[in-house]
């Protein structure tokens, strides 16, 4: 019997993908940033590039996501 505790990769992928294309990030990034992000490797095994998709594209989440000002 599979586990509920843990989603697999694959559907971690779709779950951010699809939260960054909501916000606006392109897919092509958004795809990317999401491979990335579902990996769950720490930032000291990612290219200076990857951490660039991956920062920009949850930047792009973030001020789209952030509560109003009250």
């Amino acid at each position: 019997m599979p586990s509920n505790f843990f989603t697999p990769v694959e559907e971690r992928e779709k779950i951010f993908c699809t939260e960054l294309v909501q916000c606006g990030v392109l897919y092509e990034k958004a795809v990317t940033a999401a491979k990335i992000l579902a990996s769950g490797q720490p930032d000291e095994l990612l290219s200076s590039e990857e951490r660039k998709v991956v920062k920009d594209a949850c930047e792009k989440w973030f001020v789209q996501n952030k509560p109003s000002q009250c």
